[in-house]
């Protein structure tokens, strides 16, 4: 579950990173200068979404792996529970 948690926390600051991409400027006034930072920033911004996509995903993972963790810890205290009251011991 951390893992996951850890890998979004990586995915949340790559798109910090990328987000230098989505800003670029072009270093003239000319059209080849502007059309060359569109062609950057587009690429940027799909790299961004796609980031977004990945730490969504992680964290859901996540999540699931949390609930999971707790049905079978309950699962087990109900077991040990129940042995218990046959006399039994673990």
């Amino acid at each position: 579950m951390h893992e996951w948690n850890d890998l979004a926390n990586e995915f949340k600051l790559d798109q910090e990173h990328a987000i230098v991409l989505a800003r670029t400027q072009g270093p003239g006034a000319e059209y080849a200068s502007g059309g060359n930072a569109e062609r950057i920033q587009l690429s940027g911004n799909a790299l961004i979404q796609t980031l977004s996509q990945r730490e969504d995903y992680c964290r859901s993972m996540a999540a699931k792996f949390k609930a999971a963790l707790g049905k079978y810890a309950s699962t087990e205290d109900d077991q040990a529970a129940e042995i218990k009251q046959t006399g039994g011991s673990l």
